[in-house]
């Protein structure tokens, strides 16, 4: 079944099956005034909700006063914005940038730099990790192992090569006095939703330290509260040198972020890197309003409660259905692994009224909006029995 598509736009997506017009809360409205359930949130984007009061407010004050003005000069709000990141986590500095991919590329421009001016000119080799996406860009392209996004664009950026996740010894085989860096998504999310270890990665930065590499994590999807906690590394208990933010950072405006610790940070100077829309006033007012609420403690509590308590009714109700593999997750971060094709699942729950996607092929992905309500979910739940169900007598 395919949707409408538009002659004037480059054929990247698939033609759309619908279109949507307003969105509140946890749900979307399309044309004809009909309501689904968003639990892909614009892809992990909308973590506060479709058109949250106090990002809306934000947005509509900054735009009365000033939309653009460039880096040449001081933002005010973006000085905010990096104080309150920075304050709130393990790091010194922030760059701010327009998406994921964009902050992928800063942290690997970032790492070579940084051992360039160290004058270990040699140490030029990145590892990341099998399963890992990090965006469409070249250098995040070449970070990425997914042979789909790979295919046809090569010569890749060289010197990146691949580790088994969760695998040290694979990790140790790897690395040596030509690593700067490794980057690694504490839980990978196109990879089909898989938790690193926590074991693991105290093991990844005690490997780092001990040959002098630096450490990056990927939290453009499981960041800000989205696991439960207001940054996936203190679920971990492991402090990286960078971290890369986006998605719901700005709660549905483009941006995204580096934060890194010194001497890391350091490594950029005046005119070795930029960005002209990177933390412009709108965004910046926008993520100012996101973010103090997403860094509350507190809140990612109750993310982590609501996360328990999906994954506690997913697996009561769908676990005995044929179709089901595994369900796993963390936070509201949630993967239902199935023995076939997920993309059948997909629209017969957005017929139901329902939003999720498949990714890795099998796997059905959940990251509904933090601000889910357990009636939400337990209406979630429901479609999703219903359409497995159906799935699984037509197989």
């Amino acid at each position: 079944m395919g949707g409408r598509e538009c002659p004037y736009l480059m054929r990247t997506y698939r033609a759309p099956e619908i279109g949507f017009v307003r969105g509140r809360g946890a749900y979307l409205y399309d044309r004809a005034g009909r309501r689904y359930l968003d639990f892909i949130a614009g892809l992990g984007v909308n973590i506060l909700g479709h058109c949250p009061p106090a990002v809306v407010r934000a947005i509509g004050r900054q735009a009365r006063r000033l939309l653009h003005a460039s880096n040449l000069y001081r933002i005010d709000a973006q000085v905010r914005l990096a104080r309150l990141l920075c304050e709130a986590s393990f790091a010194d500095r922030a760059f701010f940038c327009n998406s994921g991919a964009e902050a992928i590329d800063t942290i690997l421009k970032a790492a070579r730099l940084y051992f360039h001016q160290r004058g270990e000119r040699q140490r030029r080799g990145i590892i990341c990790f099998e399963g890992a996406f990090h965006g469409r860009t070249f250098g995040a392209t070449s970070a990425t192992h997914r042979r789909t996004a790979r295919e046809g664009f090569g010569p890749l950026l060289p010197g990146i090569r691949f580790a088994k996740f969760n695998d040290l010894a694979s990790v140790e085989s790897l690395i040596g006095p030509r690593t700067c860096l490794v980057l690694i998504e504490p839980v990978l999310g196109e990879g089909g939703v898989v938790p690193a270890q926590r074991e693991f990665l105290r093991g990844l930065r005690q490997v780092c330290d001990r040959h002098g590499a630096l450490l990056a994590f990927d939290e453009i999807q499981c960041g800000l509260s989205r696991i439960g906690s207001p940054f996936a590394y203190q679920h971990y208990g492991v402090a990286p040198d960078f971290l890369a933010l986006a998605k719901g950072l700005a709660g549905g405006l483009p941006m995204g972020a580096v934060l890194a610790r010194e001497p890391a940070a350091s490594a950029f100077e005046p005119g070795t890197h930029g960005s002209t829309f990177g933390g412009n006033p709108m965004s910046c007012a926008a993520a100012l309003a996101v973010c103090r609420r997403v860094l509350d403690r507190r809140f990612a509590r109750q993310v982590r409660e609501l996360g328990n308590y999906l994954l506690q009714r997913l697996r009561e109700h769908l676990r005995a259905l044929p179709l089901v593999r595994e369900i796993r997750g963390i936070g509201l971060m949630i993967g239902i692994e199935l023995s076939e094709d997920g993309q059948p699942c997909v629209e017969r729950c957005r017929r139901l009224g329902l939003l999720i996607n498949c990714t890795a092929g099998r796997v059905l992905r959940l990251l509904p909006p933090l601000i889910v309500t357990r009636r939400q979910i337990e209406s979630a739940v429901k479609i999703l029995h219903t359409a497995l169900a159906e799935c699984s007598t037509q197989r």
